[in-house]
């Protein structure tokens, strides 16, 4: 009941603590109406204040003045109810009405000036600076483009005041006017203390980093771009009074070629087509919005599904005419208000905007919403081809080319062969008498379906083409095309069988495979009596490269005796790792015939094909030596050969054995020179995801973070597009932990969502989904974002309640949950979650855990209750004591010295925050001798426990003398330790003492 001034009060009280959004706004209207009846102008203007704030962080900025029109009655009728607090707030509270008439075109330009006048009198009245009046000048004028830059210039020049914006919100309005006047750089430059993290308040640095994600871009600065629109949205999702920046985030994603992402944050502030309390910034979301559906629709993708006004269906094109007519009315109204056209130009400049990078900006999150083909095809992740295969328009030359780059062995061969399939299906490709017998291309054509179908895992179907071009080259008289293509169709059948360990061996389907390629071999040792072949390198002449020619039967005879290996490689891996024997023979049997044929005919990269596979098996086998060895002779093989696009795979698979090593510099030159040639060949069939993937594990070891995020966010992309989203995830929970480590705690939970999506959960093992929710809840404790920390605890305490064989994690989780719950306020949650820890503790110890859980519930209660807390924090520390003591000596994982210390280190500060000096610096000297005990491991947690000890020495028993020479000898020691933060931390505290 609201029924006193006194129940008002403690209303505004618990409302204030709310987060800022509908409710809030709700109930702060709620109270200023309970407020009115009282003769208690105090509670009125506290409540007026209250509503105040809830109107300018929701964007009702046609509500603001009006509220704040009350209070100025208030401050002529009863200054005295003013407290100091909320006399200040009245001056201040001028800038937001300035701002906020400039949101509703309604309001002539001649009010707001008056109000700025009036500002200024009432400033100069009080003996306030009239640098927030400049201020306030320079924004009608950046507004209005008039007058623009002496407004700047009257304001930039004037010293701060006491009454200036945040130096941070100040700092993106400077940078603001560089971005607007041309000058990225410049902008970027002032921007930097925002964009670090040294300058900040509640509303930065979210609104400076969706300003700055164009101008990043435009610097070729992608990895920060990358990081603020990760860690810059999730500030600024579904809130009303963040609509500019929202549209900020969602033009970025048109202009990094993020399409699908920009759906997803549609989709996620679709109640922003209904706030309507901000009409600038409304118009600045609805720009955003045109950009990304006008981009859709230039694309071709019109009819695509997307989130609109609720109450109907929209797709994209439906959409943009709908927010095209909005923007285009409230333009029109601001521009008819301020008599300049500055807003329409504005929005014309930014919807004229073009993409501002060739293909995708990998952002590491899981892509929800997929386009159709069409606007993919025109930008997939990655590199493009240095030299993208051309296609000639004539089909002769085009079936011409396929031959030769087929002769070769060019990857780019494969995209010149889709298209002669597509010519033929549309009726655009007639057959020619020039390219020889029409079965010859259609032979050719049945090879090409049968690898893309292979490549599909589409075995069977592989086969029968396959069997459909032997039988159209043997009607060719083309024997050893039509054998080469009957043993790769037993090679990839192999393939297709699955592994059944020692029984392998006795497979009906394994020994009709085995017995083909025997028979393969036989007919290739008959067609080698009646004409040998010799040389096998393509020449100058012609007709050596034909269909039919010398170097093409060679290549033919090559494919067999590869056929046969692959298959032998194919049986070994079927069997156990350590299995020895007549398989393990027969494949080093036909590696060796296949390597010593390939220098016999000189093709060089035959043998190194025969080497990759031999480095395979070896590796498998745990023979890493030989595998290595394998693989540098394989690409010494590449390198003899004309065939450099041959090195891809072979540096890849080196680069996986050199990371094991521990040698991640070879391996990442490695794996970006395979990258690297495979973009430069054109070869589409090169495994780029996962060669991604330990791209970011090499960046990683080599301590490039910004590198290990760029490589491991292009891997998870690629494996999405492949349909690979488990390991897309996998990838992710890297890319997570790498940017947590690297101080990007945002990013990395922004990551975490992206995974944890309930349709992409669904998908993982509950191993999978247990850390992703454990790693997300830390991060958002990190964040200091508790209850939604608390939330994914308690998901998390779900996603584990079956693990019978696991209890530990209980114990973990509830450990966890429990001072998190505290953290976020929920003591009642707290308590029936620090007692599951207890009680699982009991089944599955975990004493460290236990006594950091109890330790933080006594720092924390004291935070909460203050010195009224004292007795139930020492319980919890005595409680913490008893775990310790009652750990076994011979337990693994616990450190005694260190458990011991940390609980008198904690009841040392709990005893000091009650006053209690005395007592409080005896627990701080066990803390010190405790950690002692660890020796090396033990001096960076000495040295906190002899600073605290300091300060309780100093400032709560004024022995000053004493503590200094505490301090004294604890730097020196830290010093030698080479430790020379925790020595200056030290040093500094014993110098303020000095100085007293």
């Amino acid at each position: 009941m609201l029924d006193t001034p006194e129940a008002v009060v403690e209303a505004l009280r618990e409302n204030h603590d709310r987060p800022h959004g509908l409710q809030r706004t709700i109930t702060a209207e709620e109270l200023v109406e309970a407020a009115e009846p009282f003769d208690k102008p105090d509670v009125l203007i506290t409540a007026l204040l209250e509503l105040m704030a809830s109107y300018e962080f929701t964007g009702e900025h046609r509500k603001s003045p009006v509220v704040f029109a009350r209070l100025l009655k208030l401050w002529e009728t009863a200054p005295e109810s003013f407290s100091q607090w909320e006399a200040h707030q009245v001056f201040w509270r001028f800038k937001w009405v300035t701002t906020s008439l400039l949101q509703v075109p309604e309001v002539p330009l001649p009010a707001i000036g008056g109000w700025i006048d009036q500002m200024r009198a009432r400033y100069e009245a009080a003996g306030h600076g009239m640098q927030p009046v400049a201020a306030m000048r320079y924004h009608v004028a950046s507004h209005t483009g008039a007058g623009v830059a002496d407004a700047y210039d009257l304001w930039a020049t004037r010293p701060r005041t006491e009454l200036s914006d945040c130096e941070a919100c100040e700092t993106r309005h400077l940078a603001w006017h560089q971005v607007r006047s041309g000058d990225d750089a410049g902008a970027l430059d002032t921007w930097r203390p925002v964009l670090d993290g040294a300058m900040g308040c509640s509303e930065e640095p979210q609104m400076s980093q969706a300003r700055a994600l164009l101008p990043l871009l435009r610097a070729g600065r992608t990895d920060d771009a990358r990081s603020h629109h990760l860690a810059g949205y999730r500030r600024v999702r579904g809130n009303t009074g963040m609509q500019d920046e929202v549209g900020l985030h969602l033009e970025f994603c048109a202009l990094s070629r993020n399409e699908g992402r920009g759906l997803e944050i549609l989709a996620e502030n679709r109640p922003l087509f209904e706030a309507a309390g901000a009409p600038l910034a409304r118009l600045h979301f609805l720009t955003g919005v045109e950009v990304l559906l006008a981009r859709l629709v230039e694309d071709g993708h019109a009819g695509t599904a997307v989130a609109g006004p609720p109450g109907r269906n929209w797709n994209a094109g439906e959409l943009l005419a709908h927010v095209r007519a909005e923007a285009d009315r409230l333009t029109a109204a601001f521009d008819a208000r301020n008599a300049t056209t500055a807003v329409s130009d504005h929005r014309r400049a930014r919807l004229a905007r073009g993409p501002l990078l060739d293909r995708p900006l990998p952002l590491g999150l899981r892509a929800s919403v997929t386009l159709t083909p069409a606007a993919e095809s025109t930008a997939a992740a990655g590199p493009a081809p240095v030299a993208r295969t051309e296609v000639p328009d004539d089909f002769v030359s085009l079936v011409r080319e396929a031959r030769r780059m087929a002769a070769a062995g060019h990857p780019g061969e494969t995209r010149l062969w889709t298209r002669i399939a597509q010519r033929l299906a549309e009726g655009t490709g007639a057959h020619d008498d020039r390219l020889g017998p029409q079965d010859l291309l259609h032979a050719e054509l049945a090879a090409h379906r049968a690898y893309r179908l292979a490549k599909e895992e589409r075995v069977p179907e592989s086969g029968v083409e396959l069997e459909r071009a032997a039988a159209l080259y043997a009607g060719l008289g083309m024997p050893w095309h039509a054998l080469a293509a009957r043993t790769q169709a037993l090679a990839w059948a192999s393939a297709d069988l699955e592994t059944d360990g020692e029984a392998a061996h006795e497979d009906p389907a394994a020994d009709a495979i085995r017995a083909g390629l025997d028979e393969a071999l036989r007919e290739a040792e008959r067609l080698q009596a009646e004409s040998p072949l010799t040389g096998g390198a393509c020449g100058e002449d012609e007709a050596d490269c034909a269909p039919d020619g010398p170097a093409e039967r060679v290549r033919e005879y090559l494919g067999v005796l590869f056929s046969c290996t692959f298959a032998a490689y194919q049986e070994a891996l079927r069997r156990p790792p350590e299995a020895t024997g007549p398989v393990l023979e027969r494949f080093e049997r036909h590696a060796e015939r296949l390597r010593a044929e390939a220098e016999r005919l000189s093709v060089p990269h035959q043998a190194a094909n025969a080497r990759q596979l031999a480095s395979d098996l070896a590796g498998r086998r745990g023979d890493t030596v030989r595998a290595e060895e394998e693989l540098r002779a394989a690409l010494q093989d590449v390198d003899a050969s004309t065939r450099p696009w041959r090195g891809s795979r072979p540096r890849a698979m080196l680069a996986q054995i050199l990371l094991c090593k521990d040698e991640p510099a070879e391996a990442a030159e490695l794996l970006h020179r395979a990258l690297s040639d495979a973009a430069r060949y054109d070869d589409a069939d090169f495994a780029l995801a996962p060669t991604y993937a330990l791209l970011g594990h090499a960046a990683t070891h080599l301590g490039d973070a910004a590198g290990a995020v760029r490589h491991l966010s292009e891997a998870a992309a690629r494996f999405d597009q492949d349909g690979e989203h488990e390991q897309a995830a996998d990838v992710r929970m890297q890319l997570a932990e790498v940017l947590a480590r690297s101080g990007q705690q945002a990013d990395a939970v922004a990551v975490l969502e992206s995974v944890l999506a309930d349709e992409a959960a669904a998908a993982f093992d509950g191993r999978m989904l247990a850390q992703a929710r454990l790693t997300l809840a830390r991060g958002l404790r990190e964040l200091g974002e508790y209850l939604p920390a608390a939330e994914e605890f308690l998901r998390l305490a779900d996603t584990v309640a079956g693990w019978e064989d696991d209890r530990a994690v209980h114990t973990l989780v509830a450990a966890e949950a429990a001072a998190v719950l505290a953290m976020a306020d929920r003591w009642e949650a707290a308590g029936t979650a620090y007692e599951r820890a207890v009680a699982s503790h009991a089944e599955a110890p975990n004493p460290g855990l236990i006594v950091h859980m109890m330790c933080e519930f006594a720092r924390l209660t004291m935070g909460a209750r203050g010195a009224e807390g004292l007795d139930t924090a020492l319980d919890h520390l005595a409680q913490a004591d008893g775990v310790r003591a009652a750990v076994p000596a011979d337990a693994e994982d616990f450190t005694p010295w260190h458990a011991r210390g940390t609980v008198h280190y904690r009841r040392a500060r709990v005893l000091a925050e009650a006053d209690r000096f005395p007592e409080a610096l005896a627990e701080a000297e066990a803390a010190v001798a405790a950690h002692e005990e660890g020796g090396e491991h033990g001096e960076v947690p000495r040295a906190e426990a002899v600073r605290i000890a300091a300060l309780i020495e100093g400032n709560g028993l004024g022995r000053f003398k004493e503590a200094v020479a505490r301090l004294t000898a604890a730097a020196a020691r830290c010093r030698a330790a080479d430790l020379p933060e925790a020595a200056h931390i030290l040093d500094a505290l014993r110098q303020d003492y000095l100085t007293r």
